[in-house]
C-alpha cells in the first residue's frame, strides 16, 4: 500500500481526520510530523542549532525550549521560519520518507500527516494527497480556541502558510470540515471505501 499524505492549513482539522482513520482502519500506520517535531526539539544537537540561530532568550533557565516564544518569533518573520524549517525539515523528511519506504510492500495503509507537505515538496513522495480544509471563519475561530493568541496573531499564523485554496486545487481529496466529527467519519469511511475498491497500479 503506498504512501499517502494528509495536509491542510493549521487548525482545519487534520489530526482529528487522522483519527477518524484510525477508528476505521485500526492496522494502518501514521507518521505525524508535528509529534517528530517536538522529539526532535528535544534531541541536543537540534537544540544547540536552535540555541544558536535564535539566542538564548528561548530557553528556560533550565534549558527548556519556550514553544511559545519561538513559535511567536517565525511566524512573525519568514527568514526566521525558513531558519527554522532549515534546521527540521530535512531531519522530519528523512524520518516519514524511511517509514513510508519500509511500509511500501505492505498490505497496510501508511499515511503521512504533515502540515507542510506541500511547501516541503513531500507530495511527490505520496502515491494520494488529502487536504483537510473549513472556511477561514471556523479556521481562525477553532485556531484561536487552540492557541491563547490575539486576533491579528492567529490571522498572522493562518497567512503565512500556503494558502488553502491553493492546497485544496492540487489536492486528490479534498475532506471539508466545517461541521462535527460525525460529519468527519462520514467522509472518512467514504474515502477508505475508495481506496478499498480501486486499483492503485491504474490509478
Amino acid at each position: 500500500m503506498p504512501a499517502i499524505g494528509i495536509t491542510g492549513g493549521i487548525s482545519t482539522g487534520k489530526s482529528t481526520f487522522c483519527d477518524c482513520l484510525r477508528a476505521i482502519i485500526p492496522s494502518a500506520k501514521f507518521f505525524n510530523a508535528d509529534l517528530a517535531v517536538r522529539a526532535l526539539t528535544e534531541v541536543p544537537q537540534v537544540k544547540q542549532e536552535i540555541l544558536d540561530r535564535f539566542g538564548s532568550e528561548i530557553f528556560s533557565p533550565e534549558g527548556d525550549l519556550n514553544r511559545a516564544k519561538l513559535r511567536a518569533i517565525v511566524f512573525r518573520d519568514a527568514t526566521q521560519r525558513r531558519s527554522l524549517e532549515q534546521i527540521l525539515h530535512p531531519r522530519i523528511r528523512r524520518q516519514w520518507v524511511a517509514q513510508a519506504t519500509r511500509h511500501r510492500d505492505s498490505s497496510d495503509f501508511f499515511f503521512a500527516d504533515i502540515p507542510l507537505l506541500y511547501e516541503t515538496g513531500g507530495e511527490a513522495l505520496c502515491e494520494r494527497v488529502v487536504v483537510v480544509a473549513c472556511s477561514h471563519k471556523v479556521q481562525l475561530n477553532r485556531l484561536l480556541k487552540r492557541i491563547r493568541l490575539k486576533h491579528s496573531e492567529a490571522e498572522e499564523m493562518i497567512n503565512s502558510q500556503m494558502p488553502l485554496e491553493e492546497k485544496i486545487r492540487r489536492a486528490d481529496h479534498v475532506i471539508w470540515n466545517n461541521g462535527d466529527r460525525a460529519m468527519l467519519v462520514a467522509q472518512a469511511k467514504t474515502l477508505v471505501a475508495f481506496w478499498l475498491e480501486q486499483s492503485w497500479k491504474k490509478s
